[in-house]
């Protein structure tokens, strides 16, 4: 059996390419994986808008690696960009399990985005859609931060997030 996947951070981020949740699970690394997650839209961006993949395809595959890190990319129908910045180790890591993770954040997300409720602190007067993604650290989203520690936990991670 080959070793659990170790998550270091998850990121989504809003088509506008806005932070929506930026989860780490190292100690001290916060910046970094903030870093990792802004230069992942340049080749997200590449990879998704240069028409190379089918509109079908959300999972875009090993985005870069860096240092002890390893960058992995999905995009959503909605064009919400998820990325999971994973430690590189020796093992080999199958892509049938990272789609499996993306799958279960994406679902994360998409349940905390169905919530009727989620939008009571935003004005219905404002035109900017990325309002709802503004209040992400209000209590409203504190079930999708839960959600996303649950899957890390599923994966064999048993560090607690930051």
């Amino acid at each position: 059996m080959p070793p659990p996947l170790r998550l270091n951070a998850v990121a989504f981020i809003s088509p506008q390419n806005h932070p929506i949740l930026i989860r780490t699970f190292q100690k001290g690394d916060e910046l970094k994986y903030h870093y990792v997650a802004h230069t992942s839209l340049d080749v997200i961006e590449e990879r998704a808008g240069g028409g190379m993949t089918k509109s079908t395809d959300c999972y875009l595959g090993l985005l870069y690696a860096m240092d002890d890190v390893a960058a992995y990319g999905y995009v959503t129908p909605l064009r919400v960009k998820i990325v999971l910045a994973l430690a590189l180790t020796d093992s080999v890591v199958r892509d049938a399990e990272v789609i499996m993770t993306f799958k279960a954040l994406h679902m994360a997300f998409y349940q905390a985005v169905s919530n009727p409720f989620l939008k009571l602190d935003v004005a219905f007067e404002s035109p900017n859609d990325q309002i709802p993604y503004l209040v992400v650290g209000s209590a409203k989203w504190k079930r999708f931060r839960r959600r996303v520690d649950e899957v890390t936990r599923a994966l064999g991670n048993h560090t607690p997030p930051l």
